[in-house]
């Protein structure tokens, strides 16, 4: 990256999308710019629904930014959720002609366009490639290998696939919008380097996201990006069951669960007297909050639960060794940590990352997102375009070449 470039990171959520525009500063930071957000039902059980919709709350998210930010946004980079990803695990050595002049970027671009060379399954793209490390032929491990004087090195990487239909959807949403896309980056792989902390780096995390219609799962194994996958219920579904079994207003069951947010029963101090406002039962309800609690266990037990089939079924639960749990649909819930932990039989604490307060929860995935990008090693360039562009044709080859050009140096 450079000092000046400008990076506008767009998530699409189950409830809203949100956008965040970054500035790489002098220091090699990224700073915020400009954040803003509107809410959209476009996207239901991770399927997009409603093109129309999504399109228009980029286009209100744009303006806003551009009127703000005093730019103009021509292309934007934008996350995808872990259900339409596949992740192939590739490796590459690479002969160096002369050990005396020492590895190139040259000869690193060219291992990396090795590395993207694979049998493509029908129906996916590529859509990013993640270096996790560099051994030279001593054996040891680099994170940048350019300059070491040996005969030859090995790349081990990952190369990320996309769901083409997804993609395409995508394309047609950023078209309705006047956006170009220069790159589609997993959610979990976004936030990876926000939500942990520098020990948890290194070791074999899940990070389980739980969002307000979704939860995301991201599995890593020190740098190696392992797996990641979507369920379909978050913090919203939660809200409806305290909604249709109080039988009461959306609004108050929301309320509701913010107050008095807990996991388990066994951990209530006092089981006092909640009077309900909009029951349609009978006027001034009465429950207990252990009725209420009960509601809110039963629905995060069923999240956790699947997470555990997930990850069993694929024979990688073995390898985790603690979860990092985040998001806005679990956060306000307490002992949502010891009842993952007790479901999946793994240590579960929240996300402490020393990033992660430097911008407030609904921003958090599009701002990981940016500083992902920011971060990126190896990029031949990462500034979003904010100059005027006239050009959709050909939207989606478009995209595949930006997405190409994004690896190589």
């Amino acid at each position: 990256m450079a000092v000046g470039d400008i990076i506008v990171g767009i998530d699409i959520g189950s409830s809203k999308v949100s956008l965040v525009v970054g500035e790489v500063n002098s220091f090699n930071q990224v700073e915020l710019v400009y954040t803003v957000e509107h809410k959209c039902k476009g996207i239901k059980k991770t399927k997009i629904i409603d093109e129309d919709e999504i399109a228009n709350a980029i286009i209100k998210s744009v303006q806003d930014a551009e009127k703000e930010a005093e730019i103009k946004i021509n292309s934007a980079y934008l996350t995808i959720a872990g259900s339409y990803v596949t992740i192939v695990q590739n490796s590459v050595t690479k002969t160096i002609k002369d050990k005396y002049a020492g590895i190139s970027a040259r000869d690193v671009s060219s291992a990396l366009m090795q590395v993207k060379d694979i049998d493509l399954p029908e129906g996916k793209s590529i859509i990013d490639i993640v270096t996790d490390r560099f051994v030279l032929e001593d054996g040891r491990s680099v994170d940048d290998p350019v300059g070491n004087l040996v005969s030859s090195f090995t790349i081990n990487a990952q190369v990320i696939l996309g769901d083409r239909e997804y993609i395409r959807q995508l394309s047609n949403i950023c078209k309705k919008a006047d956006l170009d896309i220069d790159g589609i980056i997993p959610i979990t792989l976004a936030e990876r380097n926000l939500i942990l902390d520098n020990n948890e780096l290194n070791d074999n995390v899940m990070i389980i996201d739980i969002g307000a219609g979704n939860t995301e799962i991201g599995i890593f194994e020190a740098m190696a990006f392992e797996y990641t996958n979507t369920i379909p219920l978050g913090g919203d579904n939660i809200t409806k069951d305290i909604q249709m079994v109080l039988n009461i207003s959306e609004e108050e069951a929301e309320k509701l669960k913010r107050q008095y947010g807990l996991a388990m029963r066994s951990y209530i101090d006092n089981d006092n007297e909640i009077l309900l406002s909009t029951s349609e039962d009978s006027k001034n309800k009465v429950i207990k909050s252990s009725d209420l609690i009960e509601i809110i266990e039963a629905r995060i037990e069923e999240i956790f639960t699947l997470i555990n089939k997930d990850i069993t079924n694929k024979g990688i639960k073995s390898r985790i060794n603690n979860v990092v749990l985040t998001g806005q649909g679990i956060t306000n819930i307490n002992k949502s940590d010891v009842a993952g932990k007790i479901i999946l039989n793994i240590p579960v604490k929240f996300a402490t990352g020393r990033y992660i307060s430097m911008v407030r929860p609904e921003y958090r995935t599009a701002y990981a997102l940016v500083r992902y990008i920011a971060a990126r090693p190896f990029a031949k360039s990462v500034s979003s375009s904010i100059v005027d562009s006239n050009s959709h044709e050909n939207f989606f080859a478009t995209i595949i070449d930006k997405i190409k050009e994004f690896f190589y140096s």
